[in-house]
């Protein structure tokens, strides 16, 4: 089993990482904004759904990587900008008010293994500003990806 990101990222294995989240609720774009800036290569592609993950279920087992990671924010109960990378059979079995579906639903639908990176938000107040430690982590994720 994977034990985080920088773990995964060694791998050489192909990896999707896809960004969920509402783009309009503050730090729950943060799913989003990481998948837009990840740079593709043989081995690390994106796909960015926002929140309609159900939509896009195709287009994921298309794509058939080895490895599937879902970027979205989940409330830990800890301080804002914390991440952490879980296998999606660990996450809680809950639907964000943002989505239709749980990840963990959503993740028995793959036959790949499926991880989620989830940032612990600061707001999801209505907005489209990311606050300053959400963006500072989501910057980290980033680079980490893309070095």
């Amino acid at each position: 089993m994977i034990k985080d990101l920088l773990e995964l990222i060694k791998i050489k294995n192909r990896k999707l990482f896809v960004g969920v989240g509402n783009v309009l609720k503050r730090d729950d774009g943060v799913g989003v904004y990481i998948s837009q800036k990840i740079n593709e290569t043989n081995l690390t592609q994106k796909l960015t759904v926002e929140i309609s993950i159900e939509n896009y279920l195709g287009k994921i087992n298309t794509i058939n990587p080895d490895i599937l990671v879902l970027i979205d924010c989940v409330d830990f109960g800890k301080d804002p900008g914390y991440h952490e990378l879980l296998p999606a059979e660990k996450v809680k079995d809950f639907t964000l008010n943002t989505h239709n579906i749980s990840l963990k639903k959503i993740s028995e639908l793959f036959k790949m293994p499926v991880y989620i990176l989830g940032i612990q938000p600061k707001s999801i107040e209505f907005g489209e500003e990311i606050s300053d430690t959400v963006l500072n982590t989501a910057q980290y994720i980033i680079n980490s990806i893309n070095q």
